[in-house]
């Protein structure tokens, strides 16, 4: 797949007229003569004109003998996004499946979001839900990430750092996981190539200095190995060496730590063959003349990677006593090895039709991960959290287990019992006691291992513990968990959120029969995309959504009425007794901490603000003002005792909102009380924690209580309540963590 030199639009439309009817390579052309029409006047980074990008990804596109669909999509695969053609455009001259192929590719470019790294985790969502539609979409982004990838060099070094990494965090283990293993292994290489210049390039020149060696080694074994399959007199056979990629060897040195000169399989036979009885036959025949090495044999015919691989592997002490890996698979199990789905779209088994993808017309795999993607879809919070947990439970590393029947589960690296007990069914997972690995009985938290026979035991009365979320290590299993529990403690949940919104509407002073009405209620829940007000309820009294956040929706339209009917009357008030009307310029200067410049109070114009020290409140937290003498508004959040001995002491009280929080900077003061068990490691833990959701920690202190207890006061920058919340979430999921809590001095 790698070339070192671009192909011109002739070579593409050449290799398409090889293998398309006359008809669909007119399309095709067509395609590209509109493609450059639309980009005539742009430039790449590299100074080349743009046209060049969409025929390489077309090319790589024919390379793989994509049906006419995929490759025309790879011609117009950015004429939405950088040119003046419309998607309606696109669907005019082309048709329905062509455009959806291709809105599916595009970006989400128009759309505003609060960070890049949000807007890239959209972008990754978009493009693997538009996958679980017709799976050419990834095909297309793989080949338009591979050209980019060998064009990386015209970037700047930190764009080029960050694309690299995407491409393996992202791009190389969906190439993996869709077995399409000839763009795999350059996306990896080229990725190393940027993330670690100087390795990659250590290992390549070492490589090098090597390859005579290496090169005459692997034809002593080719040599020896069709001598000894001789007399097994079989047809269409081929035997080759192959080199290892430099992303293999890497990851061999850094995983195993080993030298470069300890590495000794730099270099493996692969054997084709007619069918599967001869791979076998082959495998005889070699292991009868070299010995094999223990543990290294795997039969991947007998049991494919759940990337539809198949292949037999051996390593076997071959000429002058060395390592030698050898591969053994039949020339059709090359193909799916090489291309993988993209095998199932060629245009020789679609007959060049332009039909849509279908469940029918996908491989088992490619079924398994669209699944996935789907599942994980439907639990994830937000666009990061569903990439998370794509990065975690698809393209981690896998381990393979047996069911006592002989069934196989492919399994994300670290998973136990409870993991494959709702990877086979829900009901399975729920009802599950216990569980024997060979034979012998484990516990619940041991980690699967690949070849193990894991038998679930279950009991029709069973139910799950709330310690299984700490057992478990897929997003998958944890979500079944976590929803058994919702539906279990609905009505109590329901009821308990009914309690909190009560308390927190009467701490603001409102008349709760007046706030919590039904239709009242119900206009929130639509608001914030619930199906039903108990539905919101419900996952208020679960935690899943923030209180503050709710009590402000619901006393929306009652604040801004008192706000209206409150603002002339406070501003007469102000300018009688001299409050502060002039506003404290020096506090308003420092946007980053000052961020009481953010509120708006009942309408009224240049009044100074100051955002209580006491309580730290963010945006999106209810918050309460009242007059102070000679200092203006005093800002606090609800429920803050300052602002009910404000209240009995008679000092007016004032209704205050936050702006639109969209331009506001990431550094609000907010103080959090963390408790828990005192065990080693848990100051650390917590400050990992806080670490990786803000770049603002102002202090950390930790101390042991009486009880024995450990309790750890942290100050720290957020953005709004929402940032807060994530951080509390996560600071409440730590081991040991017994409660998280807003703090009040």
């Amino acid at each position: 797949m790698a070339r070192t030199k671009d192909y011109t639009g002739q070579e593409v439309l050449d290799m398409v007229n090889e293998y398309m009817s006359s008809e669909d390579a007119e399309k095709v052309k067509a395609a590209y003569e509109w493609a450059t029409d639309l980009h005539k006047t742009q430039k790449r980074k590299s100074g080349q004109p743009y046209i060049i990008h969409p025929i390489q990804v077309a090319g790589i596109l024919a390379e793989l003998k994509m049906d006419t669909a995929t490759v025309i999509s790879g011609y117009l695969h950015d004429v939405v996004e950088d040119t003046p053609a419309t998607l309606a455009d696109v669907q005019a001259r082309f048709g329905d499946t062509i455009a959806q192929i291709i809105d599916g590719v595009t970006k989400i470019s128009k759309i505003q979001y609060q960070s890049s790294q949000e807007q890239l985790a959209e972008n990754h969502r978009k493009l693997l839900l538009a996958m679980s539609k017709d799976i050419r979409v990834i095909i297309v982004k793989l080949a338009d990430r591979l050209h980019n990838m060998r064009t990386l060099g015209a970037l700047r070094d930190d764009k080029q750092k960050r694309i690299a990494n995407e491409t393996l965090d992202i791009y190389a283990p969906l190439a993996d996981r869709l077995g399409i293993s000839a763009i795999k292994w350059e996306l990896e290489d080229l990725s190393l190539s940027f993330i670690n210049p100087e390795q990659y390039h250590r290992i390549a020149s070492l490589m090098n200095m090597k390859r005579d060696e290496r090169i005459s080694y692997v034809n002593e074994a080719v040599q020896e190995i069709e001598n000894a399959i001789q007399e097994l007199e079989l047809q269409d056979v081929e035997v080759y060496g192959r080199p290892k990629h430099i992303y293999s060897i890497y990851r061999k040195m850094t995983d195993k730590h080993k030298a470069f000169e300890e590495i000794y399989d730099l270099s493996a036979v692969r054997i084709l063959t007619d069918s599967i009885p001869d791979t076998y036959a082959v495998l005889g025949a070699i292991h009868s003349k070299w010995t094999p090495i223990p543990g290294r044999f795997k039969d991947y015919i007998a049991l494919p990677k759940a990337n539809g691989y198949q292949s037999l592997h051996t390593t076997v002490i071959g000429p002058g006593g060395r390592p030698l890996e050898v591969q053994i698979r039949t020339h059709h199990m090359h193909e799916v090895a090489e291309f993988g789905v993209a095998a199932h779209w060629a245009y020789k088994q679609n007959k060049g039709s332009n039909k849509e993808a279908n469940v029918k017309d996908k491989s088992e795999q490619t079924l398994n991960v669209i699944q996935g993607i789907l599942e994980l879809q439907e639990n994830a919070k937000n666009a990061e959290d569903f990439m998370d947990s794509v990065q975690g439970d698809l393209f981690s590393d896998r381990v393979y287990a047996f069911t006592p029947r002989g069934d196989v589960f492919e399994l994300a690296k670290g998973a136990g019992p409870l993991d494959m007990a709702f990877s086979i069914h829900t009901n399975v997972g729920i009802k599950t006691t216990g569980a024997k690995v060979n034979g012998r009985i484990v516990p619940l938290d041991y980690k699967i291992k690949t070849g193990d026979i894991i038998e679930i035991t279950t009991s029709a009365n069973a139910k799950p513990s709330r310690d299984w979320l700490e057992l478990v290590s897929t997003r998958r299993a944890r979500n079944k968990i976590k929803q058994y529990f919702k539906q279990l403690d609905r009505d109590d949940n329901i009821e308990a959120a009914r309690e909190l919104l009560s308390n927190s509407i009467k701490d603001g002073g409102y008349n709760v029969n007046d706030i919590l009405t039904a239709d009242n209620i119900q206009e929130v829940s639509e608001k914030m995309h619930y199906h039903s007000s108990d539905d919101m309820l419900a996952a208020i009294g679960f935690g899943d959504v923030a209180l503050p956040g709710v009590v402000n929706k619901l006393t929306e339209k009652i604040r801004e009425a008192q706000q209206e009917a409150a603002a002339q009357e406070l501003q007469r008030e102000m300018l009688e007794e001299g409050h502060g009307i002039k506003r404290d310029e020096t506090a308003f200067t420092k946007r980053q901490k000052a961020s009481a410049d953010d509120i708006v109070i009942a309408g009224v114009d240049n009044l100074l603000v100051r955002l209580g020290r006491c309580c730290t409140p963010v945006p999106g937290d209810a918050v309460k003002g009242y007059i102070t003498k000679g200092r203006g508004i005093s800002v606090h959040r609800l429920g803050c005792p300052n602002i009910r001995a404000a209240e009995a002491q008679g000092q007016r009280l004032v209704d205050v909102a936050w702006e639109d929080d969209s331009g506001l900077k990431p550094n609000y003061d907010a103080d959090l009380t963390v408790r828990g068990e005192n065990r080693n490691g848990l100051l650390n833990d917590v400050l990992r924690s806080v670490n990786g959701r803000t770049k603002y920690v102002n202090s950390v202190n930790g101390h042991v209580t009486k009880n024995g207890m450990a309790q750890v006061a942290l100050s720290i920058g957020v953005r709004n309540v929402e940032q807060l919340t994530v951080i509390m979430d996560a600071l409440n999921n730590l081991p040991s963590v017994y409660d998280v809590e807003r703090a009040f001095h």
